[in-house]
């Protein structure tokens, strides 16, 4: 039953990444495709975001506080709706306001179910049959590699709507994957978890809104603003990483083999995270992935060919999925039962925020200035960043 349940649930990350490598990676090329410039791509991207970053509090206080539905019923009900939207995009031939609609919403509810995501392996995770996140979600690194290495030569063999056509598809599995992870939950007698319950319905405390939360849990929320400059580069290479190579002579099928080398490296450190967490603490490996996330960017800026970017991206072996499996953990270990998808929230949340400046500033910089000063902001972005995780993430606990 373990080895099923975490299959389960690492098909529902695999295609949940999968669906994001088609939306957010893919993005640029597929508004490009439909008449959009880069500024109105980056108004696009950071509109998406804050819609997300403003949904994402109020879907987690709405799965903290729900009697009826459980956290995969509300995912799925979302991911529903995504479907109906994803299936528009088909009677969409070129730039418009109704294409443009439809982008934005898709965009911000995927964004939007990342932390009901992560708090399920959490939730619906027990002392006899736990969920491993990391190994789970190097199965959507899995997932997100397979399809990153052909989406960009499918695209050029059958046009754009190789987009909707893919993200229906994958779409329909996670549903899927959602629905037999909590029907083989509900289906195994874990006596420890009614145990754990009558203990949860003991404790006096209950789900607080999202502004006291902050206000309780200062250091995280500082914790968080330093994630937020972090992240700046890394949204730059995940909605312009085009752009960026077309200047050394980079093309779609370039684009989606570095997407796609990217997610094989992250394996390693999320598949052995737990193995790591024994001689590591969470606090070290967020501090050395800060640093491996300053070393990607440089060496990004410095890059004269497309050979260098790939060793650019070597760092990324250290940086995201030590940063992504950390976070998620601290959050989960350091907060109250009742707080923790608000706690995954507000990570997920300034994450996507650092997309919103990404966007806005990527576009225009690049349409002015082109990516070389777009990537050596982001560079010194991330050393703020990263003082600031520094300092901050050490008293988290305390």
């Amino acid at each position: 039953m373990r080895n099923k349940l975490n299959l389960s649930y690492a098909i529902a990350q695999g295609t949940y990444w999968m669906y994001f490598c088609v939306i957010i990676s893919f993005s640029s090329v597929y508004l490009i495709a439909k008449g959009y410039s880069n500024t109105e791509i980056g108004w696009i991207l950071a509109l998406l975001n804050v819609i997300s970053v403003i949904m994402q509090p109020i879907f987690a206080d709405m799965a903290d506080r729900s009697e009826k539905l459980t956290l995969v019923q509300i995912t799925v009900i979302f991911s529903a709706i995504l479907v109906a939207l994803t299936v528009s995009l088909f009677t969409m031939k070129e730039k418009s306001l109704i294409l443009t609609t439809s982008f934005v919403t898709i965009g911000a509810l995927l964004m939007s179910l990342q932390p009901l995501i992560n708090a399920i392996a959490f939730n619906y995770s027990s002392f006899e049959i736990p969920i491993n996140y990391g190994v789970a979600r190097s199965g959507g690194s899995i997932f997100y590699s397979a399809l990153s290495v052909v989406m960009g030569s499918l695209i050029v063999t059958f046009g754009i709507i190789t987009v909707p056509v893919i993200g229906t598809v994958v779409l329909l599995l996670f549903i899927g994957s959602l629905i037999t992870t909590e029907a083989m939950y509900n289906n195994y007698n874990h006596t420890d978890v009614k145990e754990a319950g009558r203990a949860r319905a003991a404790r006096p405390d209950q789900p607080v809104s999202f502004i006291s939360f902050a206000k309780k849990n200062k250091m995280l929320f500082i914790f968080s603003i330093g994630t937020l400059m972090v992240y700046f580069q890394n949204a730059v290479l995940n909605n312009y990483l085009f752009q960026i190579i077309v200047p050394i002579g980079g093309t779609e099928a370039l684009m989606g083999r570095l997407f796609s080398f990217m997610a094989i490296l992250e394996l390693p450190a999320l598949f052995f995270f737990s193995n790591l967490r024994k001689k590591f603490s969470y606090e070290t490996m967020l501090k050395i992935a800060s640093i491996g996330y300053i070393f990607k960017v440089f060496l990004t800026y410095l890059a004269k060919t497309a050979g260098f970017v790939y060793i650019a991206f070597l760092f990324q072996m250290i940086s995201f999925p030590l940063y992504l499996a950390s976070s998620v953990h601290l959050v989960d270990e350091v907060l109250e039962r009742s707080d923790a998808i608000k706690g995954q929230s507000l990570i997920t949340g300034m994450m996507t925020l650092s997309a919103v400046f990404a966007s806005l500033l990527g576009g225009i910089v690049l349409d002015v200035q082109g990516p070389s000063s777009l990537l050596l902001f982001s560079t010194l972005l991330c050393v703020v960043g990263t003082i600031v995780v520094f300092v901050s993430v050490g008293k988290i606990k305390a």
